[in-house]
């Protein structure tokens, strides 16, 4: 046999290990059922398995460390189980024919790994894990990544920067294309790949080779939107909800005109939106609710068909359409707002020049109009004055007897010298 597809099914209990012994097994799909139990480890007799898909069941244990070595694995999809372990463990003997890891909505914790077996995968899928740790800049080294999924995890510190050089996304790779036409019509009904945008869980067939998909949501991530990201000409999706993010949308987001779906909600941004965003003419989902922006919202192309205020929810010096606040009513509340912070600012210098007055004429005053403290503050200037010319003329007096000790006892060394000669 070398096609064995029994996915969707009411399939329980375990994978059997005889399954092994299917030498020339190409592809496998046993997803969507109820099977249980550990992933068998003996994989050694699979040397054909192109495509396995043991997703959306019930698995548990790790990831057998031989099932990602099979040296003609193409595909391996083991998403929505209960699987655990370090992920680097599990990863580092990965085979270089991969091309698809989709391992999301599992167990698996630890730091995202980049092992040489990664290095040509155009989707990595790693979702709803229990990662930790920075986003390594290793993955903007992979040149044909098209769909990175790292979401609802533990993941911290900044976008890097390097992510707008990742070239499977920055261009139409018709080259990789072809690449994975071709593996795809070698087992037709294998055609899919379950990705979570536009506010919900679609599943693509003939299109996957299309897809440029960046999905960062549900983490940590601090610092700014990186302005390199708007080189990525190719993206489709842009999902980064759900963080810490700060600072501002970049002004050259406008440059992003195949993107159709943008999720920027749930984060700390602030300033007007960019008027650029509305060149963005194939977009079909935005989500800036729940964060800092102010101004009014642009208008234009795109951005004039949506109704929806709740795209815009959460901003509350956001103003204009499909928002019912007046831009003149927040403007005026900036303006209060001002003349809040102007009144403040002024109280405060004048109450630093009342202390000032204060401090200087309560001591000065007090010495004009009273002779007596007057003339005891100048005698005590005088004896410090004194007292300090005293000091000084007697450490000089001191620093030239030891220069003259000093002066002396070289002469003296000098005439004996002379002397013995």
């Amino acid at each position: 046999m070398e096609n064995l597809d029994l996915s969707r099914n009411l399939l329980n209990g375990s994978i059997p290990p005889s399954m092994s012994e299917m030498r020339n097994l190409s592809f496998l799909d046993l997803s969507s059922n109820h099977l249980s139990g550990e992933i068998p480890s003996n994989w050694q007799g699979l040397e054909q398995l192109s495509i396995a898909d043991l997703s959306n069941n019930t698995l548990s244990g790790g990831l057998p460390s031989y099932m990602c070595s099979l040296p003609s694995l193409n595909w391996l999809r083991l998403s929505s189980n209960n699987l655990s372990g370090e992920l680097y463990i599990s990863l580092q003997n990965c085979s270089r024919s991969l091309y698809g890891l989709d391992l999301g909505e599992n167990k698996f914790f630890g730091t995202i790994p980049i092992t040489r077996g990664l290095t040509s995968l155009p989707y990595l899928i790693l979702r709803a894990n229990n990662l930790t740790g920075n986003i390594p800049e290793q993955l903007c080294r992979l040149p044909y990544l098209q769909i990175l999924d790292l979401a609802y995890n533990n993941l911290s510190g900044p976008i890097p920067t390097c992510l707008g050089n990742l070239k499977g996304i920055k261009y139409m790779d018709i080259y990789l294309e072809s690449r994975l036409r071709l593996m795809w019509k070698m087992i037709e009904f294998s055609r899919r790949v379950e990705i979570v945008v536009k506010g919900g869980r679609n599943e693509y067939t003939k299109t996957i080779s299309l897809l440029r998909i960046i999905y960062l949501s549900g983490n940590s991530l601090m610092g700014e939107i990186p302005e390199e990201i708007t080189n990525l000409s190719a993206l489709n999706v842009l999902s980064l909800s759900q963080n810490q993010l700060t600072g501002k949308i970049p002004e050259s987001s406008g440059s992003l005109n195949q993107l159709e779906a943008l999720d920027l909600s749930s984060n700390h941004l602030s300033v007007p939106i960019p008027p650029s965003m509305s060149f963005m003419t194939f977009l079909g989902h935005l989500n800036l609710s729940h964060n800092n922006l102010s101004g009014q919202i642009p208008s234009g192309n795109q951005l004039n068909t949506w109704n929806d205020p709740s795209i815009y929810a959460g901003n509350p010096y956001l103003c204009g359409p499909p928002l019912t606040t007046n831009c003149s009513s927040t403007k005026d509340k900036n303006e209060e707002v001002e003349d809040e912070d102007g009144s403040e600012k002024f109280w405060f210098y004048i109450s630093v020049a009342l202390g000032f007055i204060v401090g200087f004429w309560g001591v000065c005053g007090a010495l004009m109009i009273k002779k007596s403290w007057r003339h005891a503050y100048f005698r005590s200037v005088d004896d410090m004055k004194d007292k300090l010319f005293v000091i000084i003329t007697i450490y000089v007096a001191r620093l030239e007897r030891k220069v003259d000790a000093k002066r002396l006892k070289w002469s003296s060394s000098a005439l004996r010298y002379k002397t013995n000669l």
